[in-house]
């Protein structure tokens, strides 16, 4: 899933850490929940969701996620679609929670209608909504203690990460979705992990009214001739360095020459929660590697 602009979270109010606790009430974007008792069947329609619930112990309360939540590997995949949502496949897992990023069909309004409490937690605008929506998930299932722990060790390490990479500034980057040449400018959750460093994105000369996603042409691209490279499309494109070397005009670009071609985890680079850290560790090591800028 592409990572694009949300309503991010606020917290929650009550709860703990304790199984068969009371009643808590969340603030999420569909407005305040209450969920009545820690929540035993969780059905997670989204992956970064996914993640996050057995990042902070509740997987053992997860019944089923969609065919997209590919991590951790024990994770009860189904065919449940966080795209095109079925609340009648949804109620069949029978939940006591569910938990999403996109509100499709109508989805949300539907599994309320039969009293279901749901979750909707929207792709991350910035850091900050990541952590919150991580101690939402925390507040919701039990576990708002282990949240809190991993909020504090993520921005720890990429503080870390930050600190010890002090080469970025100024040098020029290209972050690739696919290979069409679809981009991020620095408006967006991915520029702004990327704007850590100091970095300078080439798109964002190319936004006008792209809401943050523009595509590039290569003319333009090739003109940019951005330092480095970043793929997040190795996945989903097959997309690698040799690859991109091997595109028309692409061979004389700086990042081509001088090996600053690097190959992302498309599911790192496009999700928001609890493995952040390693995409920020993957942009790090590029920086530390790459020449300094002129």
């Amino acid at each position: 899933m592409t990572l694009a602009a949300g309503c991010g979270s606020g917290g929650g109010e009550g709860g703990g850490d304790a199984a068969g606790g009371g009643a808590v009430t969340v603030q999420a974007a569909n407005g305040a929940v209450t969920i009545p008792a820690t929540p035993k069947r969780i059905v997670s329609l989204s992956p970064t969701h996914t993640e996050t619930l057995f990042a902070i112990g509740a997987g053992s309360q997860v019944v089923a996620v969609d065919e997209y939540s590919d991590h951790p590997a024990n994770a009860p995949k189904t065919k449940l679609s966080g795209f095109k949502p079925n609340a009648e496949a949804i109620i069949g897992h029978k939940p006591d929670l569910v938990v999403l990023s996109d509100d499709m069909n109508g989805i949300v309004k539907a599994l309320e209608k039969v009293k279901v409490p749901v979750l909707l937690e929207p792709s991350a605008a910035k850091l900050d909504d990541a952590y919150d929506e991580i101690m939402d998930l925390g507040t919701a299932t039990g576990h708002a203690e282990q949240a809190r722990k991993l909020t504090d060790d993520m921005r720890a390490r990429i503080q870390r990460t930050v600190a010890a990479s002090s080469k970025g500034k100024g040098l020029t980057y290209y972050h690739e979705l696919d290979n069409q040449l679809h981009t991020v400018t620095s408006s967006t959750f991915i520029g702004q992990v990327y704007g850590l460093f100091g970095l300078q994105n080439i798109a964002d000369k190319a936004e006008k009214a792209s809401g943050g996603y523009p595509q590039l042409s290569r003319e333009f691209l090739v003109k940019s001739d951005p330092d480095l490279v970043f793929l997040a499309d190795t996945k989903c494109c097959a997309q690698n360095a040799a690859a991109v070397a091997a595109r028309p005009g692409w061979q004389n670009l700086t990042a081509v020459k001088k090996d600053g071609v690097i190959e992302l985890d498309d599911d790192l680079a496009s999700r928001w929660g609890p493995r952040l850290p390693e995409f920020v560790q993957a942009i790090g090591d590029a920086v530390q590697k790459a020449p300094a800028a002129q």
